[in-house]
């Protein structure tokens, strides 16, 4: 385990590496519990660096020997690596350690997932290898040779030589350590090819364990063929060698690895069958196969030059494989998903304990910064930046971004530069983005007088912790004007705002206009603006740009929530009418519509509360939002049942967006249906089923009314071999448990025979779908509090990487009342008071407790 006791790193003291690598040669002699790594580095010192201490990182190693240019030397060892003198010219390190890979539970560096050898070294997992300088703006070419028995040996870079045992490959394109891969073990591959822009034609494969994994690889190899393709067509990105491997493992912290030539994925990202699989597990299996391949180029070609940078890469690939999904299925139901992802996610990160900016001025272990700021935030700026120089500018910018910083490591700076250069704009002030922590509110007033219309705008940004003042940003506002005949008498605009407070002026108009403000999301904050439900009903009805007609609803729909939980009032007869009309309109695209009968979330109605200087009671949510959906079903019957007969998908399953949408619309209708009918229709619906999507929702439909627990062990007995599908049945059980039996409900299931603890998928499906029932978890019994921070507590040990991720559970606690409150402090100060607790956690747990 790391040192408890943290360093806290800062970017301002960043210094430039003391060598540079030239190369790398590698020898792995796998054995499970002592694997045997001899390095070969050529060094050479940087003329650039300010001190020539050797350095070497290196954690839970064990030394075997070690020699400069042939010459044997003892290196001075400490916690974190090794330290020893060399000459002040090019030299070769030559060192061979020992490491332990079945007992390696943190899933970091080399470890097995049921009997195979793979790595996850991003982003200081390669130091749990060998030793070496582990930092991102070391780069070098990689020679890599793997002996061992196993029939599969594979890692990055192209095929160099195999023999009975053995296998050699060799990377050309220097890399940082953190794209270091290996996977050994017995495994198919499901092969493709692509030919690139070129004419250059490249195999492709998808490494799967043989047996039911074999059939769940061609969605994911579709969708990488059609990134590829994308990625030549919109960026003008060619695949620069002449094999692309990705690997499904079962044990992964994260969704994927872009490893350089050799991918490694969580499982659940990657395998998929339309009778194990459904329409969003595809949707997102699409997203994640996109999102890691662009990488090749936003992360690998191009990296970041320290792990401040890190939204360089993150938040440019997100936007990047956020507008492949864009292109692949529907523009408007993916940025109202993204958008949904962002508050539930990024917001209330930036509203709480945990906020920081995009780029953090400091950091006490790196892997807590793999955040919603710095991917969904950061993807944000870039579409924002996208926004301020157009379209053109923005294709300028990256065409030079990648001609001048190509096999190298970069920096913010950089990226902001290569966009001055390109459009000759000044980005300083809009360079707060990545620095400034917090969602800036923006404050809306208007005003109509002899023809002319003004929007008056003000914007602020809260305290956060450690920023207490906060500058103006530039803000990028997307605006239409609707008049009062339902027309648009003013198309989308997008007004530049700089000032704390400015005003735009909009002439020659024959009445009074409906503004319809920050059309599309243009930008990541909060629109203060007041205004009544019948100019909410009159957008949903309207409004032409679809962002902004969802919004129109949602608003109408928390208006309406928060008036039955905060006056006692009976749900709104406007908001159920607009609602009727909307999953009426045929016009509308189908997945659209199904967005608009969802209500927001219980936890999206706490946060609004919260905000206007409420206390939220979790309960009391609860209750108002299950009122609010009989009602629904009660009003709209007729028009939930017309939608779900007309959207059933008759043949084939197909994943595709048309299809998905048409049973998104129907299954959410069957939700509220279900609650009228007894289950009827969704039980009709379990029994006939050909595919995840149509029985997991009936499943879920029964559940939430109550019922189903025949159905219940009927999918156990079919799928309990399945373990993806596995983690939607303990999933599904927590999400749908009554608020008082939520906890016991999950303390239940982890006690059942199938529940892996030390899987993080698995850990997740109980204990994150625990915390994610936001009335179950913050059950005024406490009950739920106290199961997850026991369950954090067993895991820091095995995994500390997921441990931490998973205490932000208890990030949003200053939201509630003082007996809610004072039960999740005792619950988070009992966790760091764990005697030995990891670095990881504790910095987590001090950062929420403030």
């Amino acid at each position: 385990m790391r040192d408890p006791a943290p360093q806290t790193i800062f970017l301002e003291d960043y210094t430039p590496p003391a060598f540079l690598v030239e190369d790398v040669h590698l020898t792995f002699r796998l054995d499970p519990g002592a694997t045997r790594v001899k390095s070969r580095i050529a060094f050479r010192p940087n003329p650039e660096a300010v001190t020539h201490d050797f350095f070497l990182h290196g954690e839970d190693l064990t030394l075997i020997s070690a020699s400069i240019d042939g010459a044997p030397v003892t290196p001075r060892l400490g916690p974190d690596g090794l330290r020893a003198d060399v000459p002040d010219a090019p030299f070769v390190w030559e060192a061979e350690v020992e490491i332990a890979p079945q007992s390696n539970t943190a899933l970091e560096g080399l470890y097995m997932s049921r009997g195979m050898y793979c790595t996850q070294c991003e982003a200081e997992g390669f130091r749990k290898i060998t030793y070496y300088p582990d930092r991102p703006d070391v780069m070098a070419p990689f020679t890599v040779r793997i002996e061992s028995d196993e029939p599969v040996l594979l890692s990055n870079g192209n095929p160099a030589g195999q023999g009975d045992g053995w296998a050699e490959w060799h990377d050309p394109w220097p890399k940082p350590s953190y794209l270091f891969a290996l996977v050994a073990g017995e495994l198919t591959a499901h092969s493709g090819k692509f030919t690139t822009m070129s004419g250059r034609d490249v195999e492709l494969n998808i490494w799967v364990r043989p047996g039911p994994d074999e059939e769940k690889c061609a969605f994911a190899m579709g969708a990488l063929q059609r990134a590829m393709r994308w990625d030549e067509k919109v960026y003008g990105r060619e695949y620069d060698l002449d094999l692309f491997n990705i690997v499904a493992v079962d044990d992964f912290n994260m969704g994927a690895m872009e490893n350089k030539g050799l991918n490694i994925f969580n499982s659940a990202a990657v395998l998929a069958s339309p009778e194990t699989s459904t329409d969003a597990n595809f949707e997102r299996i699409e997203g994640i196969i996109a999102h890691e391949y662009f990488h090749n180029w936003t992360g690998n070609r191009v990296t970041c030059r320290d792990w401040f940078q890190l939204c360089l890469k993150e938040g440019l690939t997100v936007f990047r494989d956020q507008e492949f999904t864009a292109d692949m299925r529907s523009r408007a139901v993916k940025r109202i998903s993204d958008v949904l992802t962002l508050r539930g996610r990024q917001f209330r990160e930036d509203n709480g304990p945990l906020a920081h900016p995009v780029r953090p001025e400091s950091f006490v272990e790196i892997n807590n910064f793999y955040t919603a700021t710095v991917y969904e935030k950061g993807a944000e700026i870039i579409r924002m930046l996208r926004h301020l120089v157009g379209e053109s500018g923005y294709a300028q910018a990256l065409g030079l971004y990648f001609d001048r910083f190509d096999g190298k490591a970069a920096t913010i700076e950089d990226w902001l530069a290569v966009f001055q250069e390109a459009t000759y704009r000044d980005l300083s002030q809009f360079k707060r983005w990545y620095s400034q922590a917090g969602t800036p509110r923006l404050k809306v007033t208007d005003s109509f007088e002899d023809g002319t219309y003004h929007l008056h705008f003000e914007q602020h940004t809260p305290p956060t912790p450690g920023q207490e003042a906060k500058e103006s940003l530039v803000i990028p506002i997307a605006v239409g004007l609707i008049g009062p005949d339902g027309r648009e008498v003013m198309e989308t605009t997008i007004l530049e705002m700089t000032d704390a407070t400015e005003s735009f002026a909009f002439p020659g108009l024959d009445a009074r206009p409906v503004p319809s403000v920050l059309r599309g999301f243009s930008a990541p904050v909060i629109v203060e603006r007041d205004t009544t439900n019948a100019e909410r009903a009159f957008l949903l009805a309207h409004d032409t740009d679809p962002f902004n007609k969802w919004e129109a609803g949602r608003a109408l729909a928390k208006s309406t929530l928060m008036s039955m939980i905060v006056d006692g009032a009976a749900p709104d007869p406007a908001f159920l009418d607009a609602l009727g009309a909307a999953l009426r309109d045929e016009t509308l695209d189908p997945a659209f519509r199904a967005l608009v009968l969802s209500l927001p979330s219980e936890d999206d109605i706490a946060e609004t509360m919260f905000e206007a200087g409420q206390t939220p009671d979790p309960s009391a949510i609860h209750s108002a939002r299950e009122v609010l959906r009989q009602s629904v079903a009660a009003a709209c019957e007729t028009a939930l049942a017309d939608a779900f007969d007309a959207n059933q998908v008759a043949g084939p399953y197909s994943p595709d967006a048309a299809s998905a949408g048409k049973r998104a619309l129907a299954n959410a209708a069957l939700g509220l249906l279900s609650r009228l009918d007894g289950g009827a229709r969704a039980a009709a619906q379990y029994r006939a089923a050909d595919n995840m999507t149509q029985e997991l929702a009936a499943l879920g439909a029964l559940l939430d009314i109550g019922q189903g627990e025949g159905e219940l062990s009927s999918f156990y007995d079919r799928w309990r071999d399945d373990r993806l599908v596995m983690d939607k049945w303990f999933a599904l059980q927590v999400s749908a448990a009554a608020p008082d039996k939520a906890a016991e409900v999950a303390r239940r299931l982890t006690e059942h025979a199938d529940f892996d603890w030390k899987n993080p998928n698995r850990f997740r499906a109980v204990i994150g779908a625990l915390a994610m029932n936001a009335a179950g978890f913050h059950d005024p019994g406490g009950a739920g509090y106290a199961l997850v921070a026991d369950w954090l507590i067993r895991l820091d040990p095995v995994n500390p990487q997921t441990t931490a991720r998973m205490s932000t559970a208890f990030e949003t606690w200053r939201r509630y009342d003082k007996a809610r409150q004072a039960m999740i402090r005792e619950e988070l100060e009992r966790i760091r008071r764990v005697p030995g607790l990891s670095r990881d956690t504790t910095e987590m747990v001090s950062r929420i407790l403030g």
